[in-house]
């Protein structure tokens, strides 16, 4: 590995590491807010489930980017269908959208279920006044469970429906560029144009 590359890997991580916990904050206090303002527990739970469903999409992306064709993509950008490009892009930088799909947002969605399952024990363990080992034992298995079972169900369709994932992605990310102006990534230069 050149100096060059190891600068631009720790720039990476730097970014990825700053950029996590910022976001991580923000969620987590924005989550443990609603949920101590909830009026009740199936809010909190209904929460709960959103962030773990988050988590289980965002593993499916980074899933599909890393494994999806480029052909099909090549073939819907030729006929200049709205996405394509986008998601072209999005498979050109696969390592990244991998990482961050999966790394930064999986992360996130399994520490902030976590947190969400540890207040709600309590609240529950408070309102109920029941055993607490027996409630905190089903609530991490529960959230292990559909953590771990969503996201086994989400790799093997990401699998299977990889380029239509992506370009759906694409797709998004195209509306996003139109209304906002934002790009994630610079897009591959147009048939007949130079980078």
């Amino acid at each position: 590995m050149t100096k060059i590359q190891a600068r631009s890997s720790l720039i990476n991580a730097l970014t990825m590491g700053g950029g996590t916990f910022f976001i991580a904050l923000a969620l987590g206090y924005g989550s443990q807010f609603f949920i101590a303002k909830a009026p009740s527990l199936i809010l909190a739970f209904a929460l709960l489930m959103l962030i773990i469903l988050i988590g289980i999409i965002f593993d499916i992306i980074g899933m599909a980017t890393a494994v999806a064709s480029k052909a099909s993509l090549n073939a819907r950008a030729a006929k200049k269908i709205a996405g394509a490009r986008q998601a072209l892009a999005l498979v050109n930088n696969a390592d990244r959208v991998a990482s961050f799909s999966t790394d930064v947002v999986g992360d996130i969605s399994g520490t902030l279920s976590g947190a969400l399952g540890a207040v709600i024990i309590i609240r529950l363990v408070g309102q109920q006044g029941a055993d607490d080992v027996l409630i905190s034992t089903v609530m991490t298995a529960l959230v292990a469970a559909v953590t771990v079972g969503g996201k086994a169900w989400g790799k093997a369709i990401a699998l299977r429906e990889a380029d239509e994932i992506v370009f759906w992605v694409g797709r998004v990310l195209f509306v996003l560029e139109k209304i906002v102006g934002w790009r994630p990534f610079k897009h591959p230069p147009k048939k007949g144009q130079r980078p």
